[in-house]
């Protein structure tokens, strides 16, 4: 049971952390825009981050191991649809799909775990869990970097299919049904489906308005704020709600909430972006980018679990709030990281200051939350924090974006006017102008004007993606200031 859990939700991790590095070589691939590459990553973690505390409920009604299997045939089904997609909208869409097999499967690994294991067993079992899930998340960039510079980038997709089946394989032959009995009928699908509606709208309308102010996309933004806000009215008078705002009341939790929202919106929002300056702008291979974040993932496996006994005798607002500035100071390197550099003074120490800091913060924060409210009540806890951490991730892409293009574009535009460039370039790069964005100079420049060209848009987009890190300094420096002014009180958290 613990192996299927540990492929279960490892397969999900790898493909979200492998799918970041071949992006390059996707939009290079389907022809795609700036903008249809961002919902290969959104349209995935759209649905995983609002249908996850659905997900849960679903096994916990319907059976979690029904549910395990479901999302995971799910995820494998529409991995075969992302290998087979021949342009950016079909591959999209079967990412979506991918996203409801992920909201499925995830939160029930770990249910299963909670359900199957005594207490006596149990601590130590999730721990393999974490340990597993930390090596799929380091290896998935590398692994995919090396399939697609070797094979394909579709391959990257179908190693799903094996791990699939063996999981499924596994699921039915070896782990008993269980479900919560005490759990109501009622499943919170209205809720479920405001706040994809809300989420999808809010970044639709972030990607639409990169570039150029669209009426249509400031309209969309206005709407889905508004389903937001309703979504939170509904969730207060729900029968069974999926985000329970009764325990927002706790300072502690609310406060952990907003730290992970803030964090993680830098984290997951920034890094988005470095395969491309990678791939597109500083020329490395697909296999040196995937490898290129190593030092942070090794440094928060190796060392996090030190910082639970650092915790203990410093506090959890010291933790967080270092944590947080470290953080913050890593993506300011990331910022000046520039162009043309090597990587050991560009990436590496920027890499290695954003682990360190990650390595101070993530075990603290986790045991914040599941200590923020009473233990009947920790499975509720961790589920509203990951999809916090995850809608996080997902609207910061997108907002990010509108920065990084902000700056992009008016960088582009003041110097490839006057660049000596041949009418018909200029015409293809007004044709092309949503695929400039990434870093990436398509292949239809005239070999004459592409020198020039590459050196626009590279320093326009060097630009752009030292602003988008600037604002995850700013975001991780807020966070800071919340667990400052927050978990004063928090000296030493109890074990979780």
């Amino acid at each position: 049971m613990l192996a299927a859990a540990i492929l279960g939700s490892g397969m999900a991790l790898l493909d979200g952390t492998a799918v970041n590095v071949i992006l390059p070589l996707v939009q290079r691939d389907l022809h795609a825009g700036a903008q249809f590459v961002q919902w290969v990553v959104e349209g995935y973690a759209l649905f995983a981050s609002a249908l996850i505390l659905v997900g849960g409920a679903l096994g916990d009604v319907y059976g979690r191991r029904k549910m395990f299997v479901t999302g995971t045939a799910l995820f494998a089904a529409a991995s075969i649809g992302c290998a087979m997609a021949q342009t950016i909208e079909e591959l999209v869409i079967a990412r979506c799909i991918q996203g409801v097999g992920a909201a499925l499967l995830v939160p029930e690994s770990l249910a299963l775990i909670s359900a199957q294991f005594d207490p006596s067993a149990r601590g130590k079992a999730i721990g393999s869990w974490a340990a597993f899930s930390a090596i799929s998340g380091a290896i998935g960039p590398v692994l995919g970097g090396v399939i697609a510079q070797n094979f394909s980038w579709r391959w990257v997709f179908l190693l799903n299919l094996p791990l699939g089946a063996l999981v499924i394989f596994i699921s039915s032959c070896w782990i008993k049904e269980s479900r919560d009995e005490s759990a109501g009928p009622h499943i919170d699908f209205a809720g479920a489906a405001l706040a994809t509606a809300g989420l999808g709208g809010l970044v639709y309308a972030l990607i639409g308005l990169q570039g150029a102010y669209n009426t249509l996309s400031l309209s969309i933004g206005i709407v889905a704020l508004a389903v937001l806000a309703a979504f939170v009215v509904y969730e207060g008078r729900a029968r069974s709600p999926m985000l329970p705002l009764r325990f927002f009341r706790s300072r502690d939790f609310a406060s952990a909430n907003a730290y992970t929202f803030l964090l993680y919106a830098g984290l997951g929002g920034s890094l988005f972006f470095v395969p491309f300056d990678l791939i597109n702008v500083q020329h490395y291979t697909p296999i040196e980018a995937g490898a290129s974040m190593l030092p942070m993932t090794t440094i928060l496996f190796l060392f996090s679990r030190f910082s639970g006994a650092l915790q203990t005798r410093f506090g959890a607002r010291a933790m967080l709030s270092s944590g947080a500035f470290v953080a913050a100071i890593g993506f300011v390197l990331f910022a000046i990281a520039g162009e043309g550099k090597s990587y050991w003074m560009s990436f590496f120490p920027a890499s290695v200051v954003l682990g360190i800091g990650a390595a101070i913060f993530v075990a603290p924060l986790t045991a914040t939350v599941m200590n923020s409210l009473e233990t009947a009540h920790a499975g509720v806890a961790s589920g509203v924090n990951n999809a916090i951490s995850r809608a996080a991730g997902l609207i910061a892409v997108a907002a990010l974006g509108l920065v990084l293009s902000a700056v992009f574009y008016r960088t582009y535009d003041a110097q490839i006017g006057r660049a000596p460039i041949a009418a018909q370039t200029r015409k293809a790069l007004t044709r092309d102008r949503a695929r400039l964005l990434t870093g990436y100079v398509p292949a239809t420049i005239a070999a004459a004007d592409r020198p020039v060209v590459r050196a626009i848009v590279d320093r326009s987009f060097v630009g752009g993606f030292a602003w988008a890190m600037a604002a995850s300094a700013a975001l991780a420096l807020a966070a800071a200031a919340i667990a400052k002014f927050s978990f004063g009180r928090l000296r030493a958290a109890r074990a979780p």
